[in-house]
Order: C-alpha cells, then structure tokens, then sequence
C-alpha cells in the first residue's frame, strides 16, 4: 500500500513524496509556506491521479523520462523521478494511478 509522507524542508516549507509499497518515491511535490496547502496537495493527487490525461510526459535536458501531474487549473501538484526508459515511466504513472486515491498519510513533521 502506498503512502503520502509530509516533511519539512530546511527552508521550513511542507512537501510531500508519494511512495509505492516497495517504498520507492513515485511522486514529489513542491514546496508549501503551510501544512494546510501542502494537505489540500495531496487530496488533488489522490482525485487528479486517476485521470490520464493530468499527467504531462515530458524528456530531461540529460535525455531521461519523466512525467509532472497537474491539476484542473492546469498547475504542477507533483513530478516523478527520472527513468531510463519510457515504459518505466508509463510504469510510474500506473503505479500513482494505483497507489494515490487509498495510500496513507504519513505526517513526519508533528
């Protein structure tokens, strides 16, 4: 079973990493000012997770694979991390389609 986990950064700001069940980072998010927004970011992955077409496949400047999933206002809620290939992405984003609407939250900030 996935998990979101919640952390603060050094800067202070709230982001969180969604992990699989292999514990392996599937999704980032941005940094938040409050725990609140940083909250409300992941109930929009957990809703925007499951449509495919949120998900913007995109090519690093060092030629790796990676996606960015979005929003209804089109804004950036969460990037992958990097693939050597493009089917292990397309494996990332089944795996956020699979893990994202009933993972845990983890709150490692209290």
């Amino acid at each position: 079973m996935g998990k979101f986990i919640i952390t603060q950064r050094i800067n202070k700001e709230y982001h969180f990493n969604l992990k699989a069940g292999n514990g392996e980072i599937i999704l980032t998010s941005e940094g938040y000012v409050q725990k609140a927004s940083c909250q409300k970011g992941i109930e929009s992955v957990k809703v925007n997770s499951q449509d495919d077409s949120k998900y913007d496949r995109r090519v690093a400047v060092n030629g790796k694979d990676y996606f960015v999933l979005k929003a209804r206002n089109g804004e950036i809620i969460g990037k992958s991390p990097l693939y050597s290939s493009k089917s292990g992405m397309e494996n990332g984003i089944a795996s956020v389609k699979f893990n994202a609407p009933t993972a845990a939250i983890v709150d490692e900030t209290l």
